[in-house]
């Protein structure tokens, strides 16, 4: 060090008090904020995990493309009744977690001859409005939702039994009734996810719209709502129907058809509805116009407002 420099430095110490603590002291004092600096990093580390934690889960199960639409599923084979005939159940939960009882759950019935596969895969233009069956799978999957569709015989290539000789007047005699037993076991055994087996409703086209009848009049207390599409009560058939006395527990029940339907009379749909007013039943329809034997456009947002209005 210069010798003029140095002075100035001892000058500069002469100037502090006789309490002042020592340079080198100070210099170490300067050096604290930079150890300070350790807990900014695990600041840090706790933001970055909260964002891994706390990532939204995705916005829909399903993928929906210029003209397809699918939604992933699993499937389980049940062997109802004596066990001789294998029966598909596809099914799929929410992207969300459950809640305490567990997810609420519809059951669709496919209609007469096309497999409730085409509950999960649809495309434009394909028959009896497919389009709209998934988007109504993918609307309750994304509204909290579980979804079930089991098979009709023969790999769904037929139709429930629900209005076929003898079994419509002899219910406890027909392989579907095992299926339904069969159903209800595995949804209360947790077999296809966290379900409440308090909180089932139902749903279906055609033949799967008598057979969502059926769930009223053969299994009492078990479904919270009910929504018939292009069908009527559980033992009509096409224009042949007569509406009995219904159950005094009957589920509140919302009705959807295309007025050009010329499979299941307008006619018949009425009856049902009128008999349900009567008895003092919550109900709904909703026709359109322009729709013949299909599902309606408007059938997605309509059933999720029904059962989300009947808990």
């Amino acid at each position: 060090m210069r010798p003029l420099s140095r002075l100035l430095l001892l000058l500069a110490v002469g100037c502090r008090s006789s309490g002042s603590l020592p340079i080198d002291t100070d210099l170490e004092q300067d050096t604290d904020p930079v150890q300070d600096t350790d807990p900014v990093d695990t600041d840090t580390d706790t933001d970055t995990d909260l964002t891994d934690t706390e990532e939204p889960p995705p916005a829909s199960r399903c993928v929906v493309g210029p003209t397809t639409i699918s939604c992933p599923h699993d499937s389980l084979t049940l062997h109802p009744g004596l066990g001789f005939e294998a029966r598909q159940v596809h099914y799929q939960v929410p992207a969300t977690a459950p809640p305490a009882a567990g997810y609420p759950t519809v059951l669709i019935f496919q209609g007469s001859l096309f497999s409730a596969e085409l509950n999960w895969e649809g495309w434009q233009g394909g028959p009896f409005g497919v389009w709209w069956q998934v988007v109504l799978t993918q609307t309750l999957l994304d509204n909290g939702f579980a979804v079930i569709t089991p098979e009709a015989h023969a790999g769904g290539s037929t139709f429930w039994d629900t209005n076929v000789p003898p079994f419509n007047v002899a219910w406890q005699t027909a392989p579907d009734h095992d299926l339904m037993l069969d159903l209800f076991d595995e949804i209360e055994a947790g077999s296809f996810g966290d379900l409440d087996p308090n909180a089932l409703f139902a749903t279906g086209i055609s033949s799967g719209g008598y057979m969502t009848s059926r769930m009223a009049v053969s299994y009492p207390g078990r479904f919270r709502a009910l929504a018939v599409h292009s069908g009527s009560y559980a033992t009509c058939s096409g224009p042949l129907c007569f509406v009995p006395t219904l159950p005094s527990d009957h589920p509140p029940t919302l009705f959807l058809r295309g007025e050009d339907d010329l499979t299941v009379p307008i006619g018949t749909m009425e009856s049902y509805y009128s008999a349900l007013n009567a008895d003092g039943v919550a109900t709904r329809k909703v026709t359109d116009a322009d729709a013949a034997h299909e599902w309606l456009q408007a059938a997605p947002g309509e059933i999720l407002d029904w059962f989300v209005a009947h808990p």
